[in-house]
């Protein structure tokens, strides 16, 4: 995990329409970056939603939003048109990424192990380093949590 205060690792991945998003684009303004663990399942559903719902107050604050999973972009894509995501979730399906940000971690399941992201987001400030990070998010108003934070950056 990065610590906050520290740097972040630059990347480029794509969206859910196939468009390259790189950090480094979104430089000079705050970035929302969550890590989910699956499309179209009802915690990362509403986690997105509330992300959704929210979006208009995140742009106000100049805030780019991205949700992260493994999941290729077609998934992606019917994720985001099932429940009209209007941001960009990223497909980062060699969970290269997620490795970077210290979220591929060993997750246990009804006894089973398995690799997996867990379930954190990282308010990354203008000149890209970690402003705050929530580890092991509850998804109840998760991303209230997050707007507040990025109204104080």
């Amino acid at each position: 995990m990065i610590e906050p205060g520290k740097k972040v690792p630059a990347f480029t991945l794509k969206d859910q329409n196939g468009k390259s998003h790189s950090l480094t684009d979104y430089a000079g303004r705050p970035v929302v970056l969550y890590f989910y663990p699956k499309d179209d399942t009802p915690g990362c559903t509403k986690e997105t939603c509330d992300f959704r719902d929210h979006l208009p107050r995140f742009k106000t604050a100049k805030a780019a939003v991205f949700g992260v999973s493994i999941l290729d972009e077609a998934s992606k894509a019917r994720f985001a048109s099932k429940y009209d995501v209007n941001f960009p979730l990223l497909a980062d399906t060699d969970h290269a990424v997620a490795e970077k940000y210290g979220v591929w971690q060993q997750k246990s399941l009804y006894g089973r192990k398995f690799m997996g992201n867990v379930r954190t987001t990282y308010l990354i400030d203008a000149d890209g380093k970690v402003a705050r990070r929530w580890d092991n998010v509850k998804v109840d108003g998760h991303a209230e949590d997050v707007l507040e934070a990025v109204k104080v950056l």
